[in-house]
């Protein structure tokens, strides 16, 4: 997306401010969707991966058959790595996390994703980190935890769920920072369309002995309209639009800036589920939300910095 003549600096940040806000929403209520698939249609975690994102890379590549490859191996292996972290290994350690441990867990670990990923920018790439940066970080994460457990999410300690709920965060933290050196040098959509291809090749194996049986009938479960409309919003709004938009914010704004707002997530999937499904909103809830949005205000408006610099 190139600057318009007589458009504004500041009016383009803004914008991109938005579209992260959007994606983030995209994400925040595909669990809704995602819920159906899995309930309803009987789909298992990993098939619902590998369908959803097989479905968005064919469609990616009719768009940019023109280019396959990348310039070069090493951009090539980011991209392998880059699609592992944010795709296979992401989504199916959170999913399995679900079954060891908590929902409460998962959700509150996963929350850590801004923090982590803010530390490793700065430590791997030997920057100064704004304060209000981590003081925001901090508020904002507590915000996220006051929604997740107001529905009455316990938190208990349980190993196993536990380290692969933070390896699902440690993941996503990877991802950012693998995807930042190739994000001058290809677009968007083909660097969207790459990730999705590595990741849907590293989850076949997992697809194939799961215990579960596949769904090769799956033309036949998509006939119904409720599960196909399901499918679509996963794979066009949550899959395609929102990795691609994601991808350009990252390159426009930053990647502490654009992670801070995951912090988003809990408060917009409660609000979701308030008026989509009907579930409660708590006092916790409301004053989570504030602390959010307050976080989110430190971490742009508080200066000072912390030094990550080699001496």
């Amino acid at each position: 997306m190139k600057l318009r003549k007589g458009t504004s600096k500041s009016s383009f940040i803004i914008l991109y401010h938005i579209i992260t806000l959007i994606t983030v929403a995209f994400w925040a209520t595909s669990f809704l969707s995602t819920k159906v698939l899995m309930e309803r249609g009987g789909f298992s975690p990993v098939e619902m991966f590998v369908y959803r994102f097989a479905f968005a890379y064919l469609i990616l590549l009719l768009i940019t058959f023109k280019k396959i490859k990348s310039n070069d191996w090493k951009d090539e292996l980011t991209f392998i790595f880059g699609g592992i972290c944010s795709g296979s290994l992401y989504f199916i350690t959170e999913n399995y996390a679900l079954q060891l441990t908590s929902a409460g867990n998962v959700s509150l670990l996963v929350s850590l994703t801004p923090l982590i990923t803010t530390l490793m920018v700065a430590t791997l790439y030997h920057s100064k980190l704004s304060s209000g940066v981590i003081i925001g970080s901090v508020v904002a994460l507590t915000g996220a935890a006051l929604i997740i457990l107001s529905g009455g999410n316990n938190v208990e300690f349980r190993p196993q769920g536990d380290i692969l709920a933070l390896a699902s965060a440690l993941c996503w933290a990877l991802y950012t920072v693998l995807i930042r050196r190739v994000l001058p040098l290809y677009k968007g959509i083909f660097i969207t369309r790459k990730l999705f291809f590595y990741g849907v090749i590293t989850a076949l194996p997992l697809l194939i002995i799961q215990k579960e049986p596949t769904h090769f009938h799956l033309l036949l479960d998509l006939s119904h309209p409720q599960y196909l409309l399901n499918l679509i919003y996963l794979v066009f709004f949550c899959s395609i639009l929102a990795y691609w938009t994601w991808n350009e914010s990252i390159k426009k704004i930053g990647e502490v800036t654009t992670n801070n707002y995951l912090y988003l997530q809990p408060m917009i999937t409660m609000i979701a589920a308030y008026f989509l499904i009907g579930e409660k909103i708590y006092v916790s809830g409301y004053l989570g939300c504030a602390l959010i949005i307050l976080g989110l205000i430190i971490s742009d408006k508080w200066k000072g910095a912390i030094s990550f610099k080699r001496k």
